[in-house]
């Protein structure tokens, strides 16, 4: 018979064993198939629920971004371009896709940002804060104000967002460490909840937004303010 049947191979020694997947035709005119294992057929299906998974978040990310702070499943699903249900199979629930969606965003931005040196005077040092948090500010934009504002009732975005105002005290008093270093610990420790304030994006959206001063004046502003009070506290 001429079809497509296995066969069995004798591999002598050396020589070129043929995987199970493959099925050998007796006819030496018909070329050999590969049938696709299980493991390739799960790969694959895996990563097409990867990619609609990162599809569904940032399709999110997208609507955040647009200003829209709580957006429905049914909006989300559209801009994805997949089904409501596809939202629910691929996430618990929409706490769940936005915590995914904020770290999602939050590590694209993080390799972006330079600490600060904690050499230099003073007033260089507090520029330097001033203006990396404003660059922070400006790439979290809407996403950090939607998180700010689901975690009051959403308690793993409550503590991605302790979790970054710990972070936040921290890089205070490494850039700080000298003048900080001269106060009693109750003293350095209002100090830095003070400039924990005054490096905040709620500081910085008042002075830009309420207050109407533009970037430079109101950077100019937070950085006296920084030079002040550590200045203050040092007395």
């Amino acid at each position: 018979m001429n079809g497509a049947q296995p066969v069995e191979l004798d591999v002598p020694q050396g020589g070129v064993s043929v995987h199970p997947a493959v099925e050998v035709s007796s006819d030496p005119g018909v070329a050999p198939t590969i049938e696709p294992s299980d493991d390739t057929v799960v790969d694959g299906r895996s990563a097409r629920s990867a990619k609609t998974r990162d599809a569904i978040a940032d399709a999110l990310l997208d609507l955040l971004t647009d200003r829209t702070l709580r957006p429905t499943a049914k909006e989300i699903a559209q801009r994805a371009g997949v089904s409501v249900r596809s939202v629910y199979v691929h996430f618990d629930d929409l706490e769940d896709l936005f915590c995914v969606a904020a770290n999602r965003h939050f590590t694209r931005i993080a390799p972006m940002l330079t600490p600060v040196p904690a050499t230099g005077t003073l007033s260089d040092r507090a520029h330097a804060l001033v203006r990396q948090r404003v660059r922070l500010y400006a790439k979290i934009g809407a996403v950090g104000r939607a998180t700010r504002l689901h975690a009051e009732s959403s308690p793993t975005l409550a503590r991605i967002v302790r979790d970054a105002q710990s972070r936040s005290r921290l890089d205070i008093q490494r850039v700080f460490a000298r003048e900080l270093g001269t106060m009693t610990a109750d003293d350095g420790r209002k100090t830095v909840a003070v400039l924990d304030l005054l490096t905040s994006a709620d500081a910085w959206q008042t002075l830009r937004v309420q207050n109407d001063l533009d970037v430079e004046t109101a950077r100019r502003c937070l950085a006296d303010a920084i030079v002040v009070q550590l200045g203050a506290g040092a007395r």
